[in-house]
């Protein structure tokens, strides 16, 4: 298995190489990098290894800023020394990790995952959202169209975002609902976590658009929201404990 190494502290990339002969002493470490800027480079004139281990901080930046400069489609495996919060953020999405200090088991399961289910490249969107996370660089207002007229709706005007019909949109404080030009999937990575939590695969609610909150069947919950007629907004069971969590916060 061909692997590289994207890490910028060289001891810790010493132990990984270390652990990495211990799981497998065939595995090959293609290179190891320390910046974005070099990670680029490298990716853009040899050949696609088979994993990447990826350290987020780097000497030059974070490394989320690779993938906004060249398509990497091999798996990704991360490695962090984040908050619970981005930890429990990776595990939702189930995106692979490693924490610092580096454990042997902990690599060997990582690893055995890839080996096991060939998974391919992490999603762009989720990318993106980590990478706003870790930066604190989320969109402030949204820009709608109303017919010729081009309008900014701030992010506090916004109850939820939902969709319908394979369309994507805002329900705002005036009871207003428009069309934006993103997909909920793109929305949900440009806003603050903090402030809107995606309940299910259709509906991304803030706080304050939570009118009710009934427990429902299968360990579910139903949500009543501002402006809203509809009976069934459900908040899916692999989310509730996360969504609880949100709320107390």
């Amino acid at each position: 298995m061909k692997v590289l190494i994207i890490e910028d502290e060289s001891l810790a990339a010493e132990q990984l190489i270390n652990l990495l002969y211990k799981y497998d002493k065939n595995i090959i470490v293609l290179e190891v990098i320390a910046s974005v800027k070099n990670a680029v480079k490298w990716l853009k004139n040899n050949e696609k290894p088979e994993l990447v281990f990826m350290d987020i901080q780097l000497a030059d930046g974070v490394s989320f800023d690779i993938f906004d400069k060249v398509e990497l489609t091999s798996p990704v495996i991360f490695i962090t020394a984040y908050d619970q919060y981005a930890i429990r953020a990776f595990k939702v999405n189930s995106i692979d990790y490693l924490l610092k200090p580096l454990d042997f088991d902990e690599l060997k399961t990582a690893v055995d995952k890839f080996k096991n289910s060939k998974q391919s490249s992490v999603n762009q969107d989720i990318i993106e959202k980590f990478k706003n996370m870790l930066t604190n660089n989320y969109k402030n207002r949204f820009v709608i169209k109303v017919g010729e007229h081009i309008r900014p709706i701030n992010i506090e005007q916004i109850n939820y975002f939902y969709s319908f019909e394979k369309a994507t949109y805002i329900n705002t404080s005036e009871n207003r609902n428009y069309v934006i030009d993103y997909s909920l999937e793109q929305a949900e990575a440009l806003i603050d976590p903090t402030l809107f939590f995606r309940i299910n695969r259709k509906y991304l609610i803030s706080l304050a658009s939570i009118l009710d909150i009934v427990s429902y069947s299968n360990s579910r919950l139903k949500i009543k929201l501002v402006n809203s007629d509809k009976n069934d907004i459900i908040v899916s069971r692999e989310r509730v404990n996360d969504f609880k969590k949100w709320l107390d916060r």
